[in-house]
């Protein structure tokens, strides 16, 4: 085994995962908004802002439930033949979406879209990887040079978008295509093929009587998707709508929002070099209190102006990104013996799940004041450390340690 070979794939296939779903955001505002008519924004005669957020919504909706089947999926069947399946179909989806953009074909674009996203959440199958292949430090650096990947790709994906746009409307998923080949030649490189499933079930009653939803019925993980989803909604109430702060606040176009977004993520990427570093003390305890630093930034930014904001912004990502380096590492080595695909696949669920329930929320919230939802994901990413801490407390007690 090639170990970093194997990071490497795993790091590409988390930044493309996270590039697929960023891809289309400076892509579809033009083609339902700029107000020439076309085969995609009249579809049926319904509103193209309508047209335009079913749009937006379709791929986020295929990550949430690829995120829950694919992990327990690869527990089943093997990491390798998941990721190359995933890769090579993912391929295939940007190519379908390419070719619908083109003959401005609405309904085929969505299922692309879908699928797309299905295929893309094996982002937990990546995790799960280097869970089951690595072990101590070296398992907690790659969780986090993961996690960083995955940050890259927010930032990625509109970025090529803009660079690419000039050579073609579909130019920016050809480029997909051609990367998603590479994970998957990377991937047959970098693993070895494992023993052959001598499972009788189908794929179908595999995904239905083992996805990752289904570990909520032990109470450590059901705590678990408790105050995950909680942090996680705050993060994610942070990212929908800190855009439109700065529209609201500093006044910034796309070009300032699309400059402080990438300062942000190369703050957080450049934190996740050292956030996988060795540290004493207790995991949860360390994760409790870089959750509450984020509390306070998020709170910070939506009481503050626009000088202490842009900061609050841009500083973010360094205690998240610490956060993001360690629950993930302690979730492998406290609840591995579950299938670390369907562990991963559970935290995965939570990001795509709170993505979709905070924007609903916000959708309500902004109509009175966008700092609504900004105070409203701080507290519950605030509720989520302080909730940390008896979590700690409960599983200190179960393994007979000392609290």
């Amino acid at each position: 085994m090639k170990t970093p070979l194997l990071i490497a794939s795993a790091c590409l296939l988390a930044l493309l995962s996270t590039i697929g779903a960023a891809l289309p955001y400076p892509i579809l505002p033009p083609l339902f908004a700029a107000g020439a008519t076309n085969g995609l924004n009249t579809f049926l005669g319904l509103p193209p802002k309508l047209l335009f957020g079913l749009a937006l919504t379709i791929n986020p909706l295929g990550l949430l439930i690829g995120s829950a089947l694919l992990g327990p999926m690869s527990d089943r069947y093997g990491r390798r033949p998941v990721l190359l399946i995933t890769a090579v179909g993912a391929a295939i989806g940007h190519a379908v979406t390419a070719g619908a953009l083109l003959i401005e074909n609405y309904p085929l674009f969505i299922v692309a879209r879908f699928v797309t996203g299905l295929l893309e959440g094996s982002g937990s199958v990546a995790r799960a990887l280097l869970a089951d292949r690595l072990e101590g430090d070296l398992r907690r650096k790659a969780l986090s040079w993961l996690n960083g990947a995955f940050y890259m790709g927010w930032l990625a994906g509109p970025l090529l978008a803009g660079a690419t746009l000039q050579f073609g409307l579909t130019t920016p998923f050809w480029v997909a295509v051609a990367a998603l080949l590479l994970v998957a030649a990377l991937v047959a490189i970098a693993l070895p093929r494992e023993a052959a499933s001598h499972a009788t079930t189908s794929w179908w009653q595999v995904a239905r009587d083992r996805h990752a939803l289904n570990l909520l019925r032990e109470p450590d993980l059901r705590s678990l998707f408790i105050i995950t989803l909680a942090y996680t909604c705050g993060v994610t109430g942070f990212y929908e709508f800190y855009p439109l702060w700065l529209v609201e606040v500093p006044g910034y176009g796309a070009q300032g929002i699309a400059w402080t977004t990438a300062a942000m993520c190369a703050v957080m990427t450049a934190t996740t070099i050292v956030a996988g570093r060795p540290f004493p003390g207790e995991p949860l305890l360390r994760a409790r209190r870089f959750a509450f630093a984020v509390a306070a930034v998020i709170a910070l930014l939506a009481v503050s102006n626009a000088t202490i904001g842009l900061a609050c912004i841009i500083l973010y990502g360094i205690p998240h990104s610490f956060y993001n380096s360690i629950v993930p590492n302690y979730c492998a080595e406290r609840f591995g013996i579950h299938g670390q695909g369907a562990v991963m696949g559970l935290i995965s669920t939570t990001f795509c799940l709170a993505n979709i329930i905070m924007a609903l929320v916000g959708a309500v919230l902004t109509l009175i004041d966008t700092r609504l939802i900004l105070l409203l994901g701080a507290a519950l990413t605030a509720w989520s450390a302080w909730r940390m801490h008896s979590w700690h407390h409960s599983m200190a007690r179960m393994e007979g340690a000392t609290p």
